[in-house]
């Protein structure tokens, strides 16, 4: 219910935010018509539209996108077409006739109480709401991301249609008020002639300005000073509910019974376990992705909690919930394992059940079951490790195991594992594909789903990055379609880390990085050379700095020597 509430106050919220600013002319141009008849109908068309399409595209994937863009250009065509009616009174009567026709049949059929007026406000709301789809905040992106993952439901396109229904609340208010400023100034200044012509322009321009893209490029970042602050702060009272822990070691939460575990696509190291099965055990489920540096860094301290405390009752479950496709690919998952030294039952979650069976939102995320079943504690993210090993000494003890070994378990990560330089790190995980990617510098932004020849940028400032070289820029990942392609990133951080995969007949691709235009030398990574040589074998993270002396910010470039490698996000430590 509080999500349900979030979603609609965050629709209601994008009515200050200059996003929204072209759908208005759509809806101002049916002032002073009924409002049961004309401005309801094209609000809820709208609505439901939005609702309809949102849903398509976080579960549909970019199929669903590419329908949205169509529909898009459906909708420009129907509302330029509105525009030029409003324009000229004579084309409007010669293009509504039939449908004026058509709608004086409806409503004298028998038992009939449709009219045209209703059907042709309905058929604007639908247009509207293919055009407003686009404009989204904070909120819309933690329903779209939830819907992405859970899959369809009837709660997915609930919390769509209360963000749509927020927002089309937001234009009833304005329409409403708006009408009266309208109604007054026919009145006093007789302008009705004026008014419509004005209307017919605001309409035309607003087309123009969606067909250009600035409705959800220039517009979208005017406004996110004005509205992120609220939405973010809305979605940390969430977060921040739903993450509490409990203040005393003592009276730990009891936070429910432990999902089942029953939609697991496979299982690596053991047999399927089942709630049932480990019920007498205190139980840690780890959520990873085998790509996450956050999960790798912590997973020496989940390895040596099983080797510490398996003798004595405790079951770690590690659920693989994968971040990118490549990562659904069982094979690659048991090479992880393999490569990673994990010797515990592992539980491949490419469906996400489990993962929804936690209401889970995070990588990596730690919850403790006690022996009778039940989740009494849980952690988001790294650190914490000794606060974390002592619910599992207090759960062990209190499930009647005794003579527990002491002291905390001691880690030295290796390579990709080592624990990252918190106080340096100050640039973000970093996206490369379109759908998340941030802070792209090269001339031209990132073109979606097409080849193009992408030229570096001439300077960039800290945590901007650039293409070189002919890409094919998906969703999700950049594909090189010619060899000496280049990657440049400015960046602040001991390590640097960039997600890769080879050609997709499987060819390993070669490369060499730099940092500030010369070889790594000392600050070469765990899959670099000196030289700043190194090749892409698999679909993995890829340690390729690691910096040995005085952290400040430096320019990293990497150029790969062979076409088709696939590029997805940085990450730092």
């Amino acid at each position: 219910m509080l999500l349900i509430l979030l979603a609609y106050l965050g629709g209601a919220l994008t009515i200050v935010s200059p996003c929204v600013l072209p759908v208005l002319p759509f809806v101002f141009a049916r002032t002073g018509q009924p409002f049961a008849r004309s401005l309801l109908p094209m609000l809820v068309g709208m609505a439901v539209t939005f609702a309809a399409v949102a849903t398509l595209a976080a579960v549909g994937g970019g199929w669903a996108v590419r329908a949205n863009t169509y529909g898009r250009v459906g909708a420009l065509i129907l509302l330029a077409a509105f525009g030029l009616m409003l324009l000229w009174p004579a084309l409007a009567e010669r293009l509504t006739r039939p449908l004026v026709s058509f709608g004086a049949r409806l409503s004298q059929s028998p038992g009939s109480g449709v009219s045209g007026s209703v059907g042709a406000s309905l058929l604007l709301g639908v247009a509207t709401g293919f055009l407003w789809a686009p404009c989204a905040g904070p909120i819309l992106g933690l329903l779209l991301t939830g819907a992405a993952i859970q899959g369809a439901s009837a709660m997915t396109s609930l919390l769509l249609f209360a963000y749509a229904a927020g927002a089309a609340t937001s234009l009833a208010l304005a329409l409403l008020i708006g009408g009266r400023v309208f109604a007054a100034l026919k009145r006093s200044l007789g302008v009705s002639e004026w008014l419509r012509r004005a209307l017919g322009v605001a309409v035309l321009a607003g087309v123009v300005l969606i067909a250009s893209g600035l409705d959800t490029g220039l517009l979208t970042r005017l406004s996110i000073a004005r509205t992120t602050r609220i939405e973010q702060s809305l979605l940390d009272r969430f977060h921040a509910t739903r993450a509490a822990k409990p203040q005393s070691q003592h009276a730990l939460a009891d936070e429910g019974p432990l999902p089942p575990l029953d939609g697991a696509n496979a299982w690596l190291n053991s047999p399927a376990l089942s709630a049932e099965s480990l019920r007498g055990k205190v139980v840690l489920v780890d959520f990873w992705t085998y790509s996450c540096i956050n999960c790798l860094r912590s997973l020496p301290y989940v390895a040596a909690w099983s080797q510490k405390y398996r003798d004595h009752g405790l079951v770690i479950i590690g659920v693989h919930a994968p971040e990118f496709a490549f990562e659904k690919n069982i094979a690659n998952v048991i090479r992880a394992v393999r490569d990673l030294h994990i010797t515990y039952p592992v539980a491949i979650d490419n469906d996400y059940a489990i993962w929804r069976g936690f209401n889970n939102e995070f990588w990596p995320a730690h919850y403790l079951i006690d022996a009778q079943g039940r989740i009494r504690d849980h952690h988001f993210g790294e650190g914490d490790y000794d606060a974390t090993e002592d619910v599992i000494r207090q759960l062990l003890a209190q499930a009647g195991q005794q003579n527990l070994p002491g002291g905390y378990v001691s880690v030295q990560g290796e390579g990709v594992a080592a624990a990252a330089d918190s106080s340096q790190v100050q640039s973000p995980e970093t996206y490369i594909g379109y759908e998340r990617a941030r802070s792209f510098a090269s001339p031209g932004g990132e073109l979606a789903d097409q080849a193009h020849d992408y030229p570096l940028p001439a300077m960039l400032d800290i945590n901007q990055w650039g293409l070189g070289g002919t890409w094919f820029v998906g969703g999700e990942v950049a594909t090189l379609k010619q060899s000496s392609g280049r990657i440049v990133f400015r960046f602040h951080a001991r390590d640097l880390h960039l997600v890769l995969g080879p050609s997709a007949n499987g060819k390993p691709v070669r490369f060499r990085v730099q940092l500030d235009g010369a070889d790594p030398g000392s600050d070469h990574g765990a899959d670099t050379d000196a030289q700043g040589l190194g090749v892409v074998t698999g679909h993995r993270l890829y340690q390729l700095i690691r910096q040995s002396g005085d952290i400040r910010d430096r320019t990293f470039t990497i150029e790969f020597l062979d076409a088709g490698v696939q590029a997805y996000s940085f990450t730092f430590g």
